[in-house]
């Protein structure tokens, strides 16, 4: 994993415990800071990167590219049976 993916790894997992706690705090943390956070980190992908990540990234599927990063294909889920 490259520093830019590692990077982009914590802010997805940011922004994923920042909407977490938006269910339960008043006022709720600002997300659009980490929305410009990652955007800002996308636009440091190198063009012959992954084209899945990009894609998630561009799309705004956070998740999936949350799950690219960690190794789980994002396409079959994490339902666990």
């Amino acid at each position: 994993m490259t520093e830019t993916e590692q990077h982009i790894l914590a802010a997805l997992r940011d922004l994923e415990a920042a909407a977490a706690r938006c269910r339960t705090e008043n006022p709720p943390p600002p997300l659009t800071p980490l929305f410009a956070r990652l955007d800002a980190l996308a636009a440091q992908l190198p063009p012959g990167g992954s084209h899945d990540l990009r894609h998630y990234l561009q799309r705004k599927s956070y998740e999936k590219a949350r799950l690219w990063l960690e190794g789980v294909d994002p396409e079959k889920g994490t339902c666990r049976k």
